[in-house]
């Protein structure tokens, strides 16, 4: 069901409030290049950092802007069990394609208790769901039999966004999983290497700035043009690298919140320094 190219869009910001016609106006450029989807609150749309009421804002933005015109993934992940099952169901409310869900972060859950947060969330929701791995950001790795458990009990886990920076951990997923069940490559960098043995596309920073590029990228790969994939792999790796160097400061009137921002490079930021 997911496959091609999705872009985390960044979240923008005018006078402390989310920039509504910033976020439209990115989400039209996106579709203008070809993408296949957006993700609305990832981490690169910042949700750690965003209220309850601005997670609803930018997904229920997202849907009405798309209209349709390119899939919808909303990040409801959480460490929390019971509140990734509430913005799910939100953003199934709210009209999404589905749901990006990561690993429980700092909980540092066993394989068992992964298990039964995903379980619990799929049986809560007729959504389809990618799951998102992490392990240096969140401190626990899904782990290839708790992936293949998962799309075997839960009709509706049908991906996963694979950043463990691992061509080994694609080879293996691709030999266990079902060919129904795709995987999306959670870094630019990345995205060649791991179509080469499996993946079926990515879920990109990068595309905020290049959808096209990176659209020309996975589709060439895809149609079997292996050089012009290459050719775009190799033009854009720097970008790709540079993205992820700076650290982002965002401040509310309240509380300052250090946040390490994949979208650092070129977030628009009015809540930030």
């Amino acid at each position: 069901m997911f496959r091609g190219t999705f872009t985390a869009l960044v979240t923008p910001f005018r006078d402390g409030a989310i920039d509504s016609s910033a976020f439209a106006n990115l989400v039209e450029a996106q579709i203008a290049a070809g993408i296949t989807g957006i993700v609305a609150v990832g981490t690169t749309g910042e949700s750690p950092t965003l209220s309850h009421e601005e997670r609803e804002q930018v997904i229920r933005l997202a849907v009405k802007t798309a209209n349709k015109r390119c899939q919808v993934l909303a990040g409801t992940g959480s460490n929390a069990t019971h509140h990734a099952v509430a913005d799910t169901k939100m953003a199934e409310k709210l009209g999404a394609d589905g749901a990006l869900l990561v690993a429980p972060y700092y909980n540092k859950p066993s394989q068992e208790g992964l298990f039964r947060h995903f379980k619990t969330i799929a049986n809560a929701t007729s959504l389809p769901i990618v799951l998102y791995n992490i392990p240096g950001r969140c401190g626990v790795d899904i782990a290839p039999d708790t992936v293949a458990r998962l799309a075997k009990e839960c009709r509706n886990i049908v991906s996963i966004k694979e950043a463990s920076g691992s061509v080994e951990r694609i080879s293996e997923l691709r030999m266990r999983l079902p060919d129904s069940f795709t995987i999306l490559s959670g870094d630019d960098s990345l995205t060649l290497p791991f179509m080469s043995v499996g993946a079926a596309g990515v879920v990109s920073v990068a595309s905020n700035l290049f959808p096209a590029e990176v659209c020309a990228l996975v589709r060439a790969f895809e149609s079997g043009d292996v050089k012009s994939a290459t050719d775009l792999h190799h033009k854009m790796f720097a970008l790709f690298k540079n993205l992820f160097i700076e650290h982002v400061w965002r401040s509310s009137p309240a509380i300052v919140r250090n946040e390490r921002s994949e979208s650092g490079a070129f977030t628009q930021h009015s809540r930030g320094l």
